[in-house]
């Protein structure tokens, strides 16, 4: 028995230095654009880099800098942090861990009109103001079925990031426009945190029929060639997977099923 217990004690000598004197995971993320992340730490984004890290033996650094076009160039590809949350399973000029989770853009309507909107040519979209996230200048995917349906002169722009990004889910409750699409994670957040009269109803297909996507499974980037912190946090998603599911419950996060497996 005391042999067995001086074996732990040495372990925990030996133990606690190695993860003391590792190198910080540093973390790069968006200081205002809830509820993925903020300088806060608040977002769901920032509190799954705190879980993988201390999975790994490492303190998190977070590395705040803007979500924008050139960030890739600017940022990331220059080192500036070893890992970026919330990016598309397979994205180009990164190396990406196992999914965290699947979700899509969903369509928003008020709860009293009983739309049920899930797909791009319903008949309900006539006539009524569509809410559109605008990515820089661009709007989102869901513009391009949108206007091949004959509904561009509907479409209505909103902020995708930053304080502004709520008001999309807003203006459905408040009726400035008819419905809106958007991005699942904000909807589902905005929705519950605000407490507004509204439903969510993910888009069908989870593919246009021109090949774009409107259902993704989201991952963690890291340096193309860091191989070795790709497997490291693939093991520690795998292991978190239950903690991982509980953070984005509490953010009313949509969690879509792949229509393959669900057949």
């Amino acid at each position: 028995m005391y042999s067995l217990f001086l074996r732990l004690a040495l372990l925990s000598v030996i133990a606690v230095p190695a993860i003391a004197n590792a190198m910080p995971l540093r973390i790069c993320a968006d200081p205002d654009n809830l509820p993925f992340s903020n300088r806060a730490e608040q977002g769901f984004d920032n509190r799954i880099g705190i879980l993988i890290a201390h999975k790994l033996g490492r303190e998190p650094e977070f590395v705040w800098a803007r979500s924008r076009r050139g960030f890739m160039r600017e940022q990331f590809n220059k080192g500036a942090c070893d890992l970026l949350m919330g990016v598309p399973e397979g994205l180009r000029a990164v190396a990406t861990s196992r999914p965290y989770y699947r979700s899509s853009y969903v369509f928003v309507a008020r709860k009293r009109d009983e739309l049920h909107i899930a797909r791009f040519d319903d008949p309900h979209l006539e006539g009524r103001r569509i809410g559109l996230q605008i990515l820089e200048e661009d709007y989102a995917p869901p513009s391009l079925p949108l206007i091949r349906n004959g509904h561009a002169a509907q479409l209505v722009g909103f902020d995708t990031f930053g304080a502004r990004s709520a008001d999309i889910v807003h203006a459905v409750a408040d009726r400035r426009v008819g419905v809106a699409v958007v991005w699942g994670p904000l909807a589902g957040y905005v929705a519950a945190r605000d407490h507004l009269p509204v439903t969510l109803t993910a888009v069908s297909p989870q593919v246009d029929s021109s090949g774009v996507p409107f259902t993704y499974d989201i991952a963690i980037a890291v340096h193309k060639k860091d191989n070795a912190l790709r497997n490291a946090i693939n093991h520690a998603i795998d292991q978190s997977d239950a903690q991982i599911r509980a953070i984005l419950a509490r953010y009313h996060i949509p969690i879509t099923a792949d229509e393959k497996e669900a057949r």
